[in-house]
């Protein structure tokens, strides 16, 4: 398939009518929000997930079928502790293969629970994880090849926390008092009220969203939090969607920590963007005792930017100044979209909070830095460049989805699992530079480390800012400066690939060894 011809596909999706599903069922917020049960991962036997089936009513009185990991629907919080073995066991109650990869996490890829570590009906894995790991908030999921996305939409998902106790944590941490987790997804359910998953083109092309948001598993939620300072945990743990987080009255807030840990002092703001798998503290001042909800931008689709197929936010379908087409054959100069399916006018609502009667617990003010872990890396002694591919050559090959299923890629190449992409010297800092070749919005992650971002859209970044990540969005040209400790073979790679779950599932993935 030529690019031309891809274009034109591309084209008449859009033109596909948006989601429109005639419900007879209204989705009621302001249900208690869950807070996950906790495991702690110590050191010898008893740490066991099994990933099984089961239901949960969503909707009230309908029944939608879901997975997780020993329970209905995703997993309990584990957590880890930095300086112990941990062991855990993962066994599969389901009818296909699965992995527990521990998203984030420095371990060596042997450890890594990607798709070369799939394990079958039956079967279980049991690792020994020596946690290496600054105190940071963290991600499981199962990761198969080309069903990433399914099973973690089913609900094959939790969160992880890591405690340092080399450091003393200067922010709220009574778990489930002024501490909370929040998995942030979105989902979509059929007229009955049950959660459904079915991809159509538009779908494949952008991933997968829903219009009803869950936290923690319940429909807009609310939660009841004291009168003081309130440390949120936010997991953007959708398939694709990418959030912009702010309260409705506008209240400022403060990051304190993003994928990798700890930043080095709390940051003012008022709104958080996050896409796929990214993952931010914040600690909010609730001492007012005012009632306020979280809320989203419903931003669009992951439309391309300016000068593109689409522009660069949400909104409707709108031609370019010289119509559709530009001067040159292309779109025109703001695009044939601003986005898709987004910037509605109209607010996502997250979840609502309102204040109790307890007193205030934990510290009544924020320092004014953070014990931060911030290895230098220096500079690079090698570049490499990625480019990640709406369509390949075995797309054009084999047609719209390939000869093998793979439509998307990186370099050119869809994924193959029995292929080496990159191989890396342990200890060595380099210089990797991700574009994309039509100007899609995507989500790239790196597995085995956390990096730096030293550029986006062309532009010099400040990492501190930023921080230790492991996610990073990739609209333009970014640079991300990064170093690998823990190694991984060929028997067992680690992973790079976009985190929009369907873009992965299709090919857009690579994996490379650490020697």
């Amino acid at each position: 398939m030529r690019r031309r011809e891809f274009l034109s596909l591309a084209a008449a999706s859009l033109a596909t009518p948006a989601l429109n599903i005639s419900r007879a069922w209204a989705a009621e917020p302001g249900a208690p929000l869950l807070i996950p049960e906790v495991m702690d991962i110590a050191p010898g036997a008893g740490n066991a997930l099994d990933a099984i089936r089961g239901t949960r009513d969503f909707i009230a009185g309908a029944a939608s079928e879901t997975w997780g990991y020993s329970q209905e629907y995703l997993g309990p919080l584990l957590r880890f502790r930095r300086g112990r073995i941990a062991n855990i066991s993962v066994t599969n109650r389901l009818d296909e293969p699965i992995t527990a990869h521990w998203h984030g996490m420095h371990v060596p890829g042997y450890l890594d629970g990607g798709p070369q570590l799939a394990f079958g009906p039956g079967e279980t894995w049991a690792p020994e994880l020596p946690i290496d790991h600054p105190a940071a908030t963290l991600f499981y999921h199962s990761h198969i090849h080309g069903r990433t996305g399914p099973q973690v939409y089913r609900g094959l998902a939790g969160m992880i926390i890591i405690d340092d106790p080399g450091i003393k944590d200067p922010l709220p941490h009574d778990y489930g008092v002024n501490d909370f987790p929040l998995i942030v997804q979105d989902r979509r359910f059929d007229r009955s009220g049950r959660m459904i998953y079915g991809l159509g083109m538009m779908d494949r092309m952008h991933g997968f969203r829903g219009d009803q948001i869950l936290v923690n598993g319940v429909v807009r939620p609310k939660l009841t939090v004291p009168a003081g300072l309130v440390r949120l945990r936010i997991l953007n743990a959708s398939n694709a969607r990418v959030y912009d987080f702010r309260f409705t009255d506008g209240r400022q807030f403060h990051q304190v920590a993003s994928d990798g840990g700890l930043l080095d002092r709390p940051l003012a703001m008022a709104s958080l963007q996050l896409d796929g798998a990214e993952r931010a503290e914040i600690v909010v001042d609730f001492s007012d005792r005012s009632p306020v909800s979280l809320v989203s931008r419903d931003i669009g689709m992951g439309g391309m930017m300016n000068g593109g197929m689409m522009g660069d936010g949400g909104g409707s379908m709108m031609m370019g100044d010289r119509g559709m087409m530009g001067d040159r054959g292309r779109m025109g100069d703001r695009g044939m979209m601003m986005g898709m399916g987004g910037n509605s006018g109209t607010p996502l609502e997250i979840m609502s909070f309102d204040v109790g009667e307890a007193a205030p617990a934990g510290p009544t003010r924020l320092p004014t830095s953070l014990p931060s872990d911030a290895p230098a890396l220096g500079d690079p002694v090698r570049r490499r460049d990625f480019t990640l591919n709406m369509h390949t050559r075995g797309m054009m090959r084999g047609g719209m989805m390939g000869g093998d299923g793979q439509m998307m890629g990186i370099n050119g190449e869809p994924y193959v699992m029995d292929r080496i992409d990159e191989t890396i010297r342990a200890g060595e800092t380099e210089l990797w530079r991700i574009n994309t070749d039509m100007m899609m919005r995507h989500t790239f992650h790196v597995h085995g480390t956390s990096f730096r971002v030293v550029r986006q859209n062309g532009r010099p970044v400040d990492s501190a800012r930023i921080g230790w990540k492991d996610v990073v969005r990739v609209q333009g040209p970014t640079e991300i400066l990064l170093r690998f400790d823990k190694l991984a073979s060929e028997e067992t790679p680690f992973m790079y690939h976009c985190h929009i779950l369907e873009h992965e599932d299709v090919g857009m993935m690579g994996q490379f060894t650490v020697t």
